[in-house]
């Protein structure tokens, strides 16, 4: 009887070593020099909340690993650049980072108008040399410095990375990834909130 349980203890032991394990999101490290659709992913949530001006490349670089150590200050995480469970829960938080508007420091009431990178006349990368696209916005740099991560009601989080010659003063044009989406926007009156 004793050469039968160790032979089945023996056979599970065997079996256990040839299952494969899946990783759930977050147990997988995302850091510096990765890439691939993980990355991705990260990039795609780090520009949606105001934090990430970069192509989504997938390819985990210096801007990636700035934007990712800003979001986890601001959400008073471990500022490591590493994105394990806890970065990857917050990122997955509609909202996360500052909260709702009324938290922010500061705001403007701004006549905003939409453009795109299709618009006649229009330059298809900004001012900060990023490929213009939704998150994107024109401000004037005497009122809103360049770089400077705003929240639009109705647009969402944004950077401040494109100037324009009719930029000046109270207004703001938002990026928009086609120009359709930009002229459907038109000029609108929005309240500009102040991230940083």
């Amino acid at each position: 009887m004793k050469k039968f349980h160790v032979l089945a203890a023996l056979i599970f032991c065997m079996l256990l070593s040839n299952v494969v394990a899946f990783a759930a999101p977050g147990d997988k490290l995302i850091k510096l020099g990765m890439r691939g659709e993980d990355v991705q992913m990260v990039q795609k949530s780090l520009l949606e909340k105001g934090f990430y001006v970069g192509e989504i490349d997938g390819v985990f670089g210096n801007a990636t690993l700035k934007a990712i150590r800003d979001f986890q200050i601001s959400n008073g995480l471990v500022a490591d650049g590493v994105v394990g469970k806890e970065t990857l829960l917050y990122l997955g938080r509609p909202g996360s980072a500052e909260g709702n508007p009324s938290r922010f420091g500061r705001s403007l009431t701004m006549s905003a108008s939409g453009y795109s990178a299709y618009d006649d006349g229009n330059s298809n990368h900004t001012y900060g040399g990023n490929l213009v696209r939704k998150g994107l916005v024109a401000v004037d740099p005497g009122v809103i410095p360049l770089g400077t991560r705003l929240f639009i009601p109705g647009y969402g989080y944004a950077i401040a990375d494109d100037i324009g010659g009719a930029i000046r003063g109270d207004k703001i044009d938002l990026a928009f990834d086609s120009h359709g989406e930009a002229m459907q926007f038109g000029r609108q009156r929005v309240t500009v909130y102040i991230v940083d």
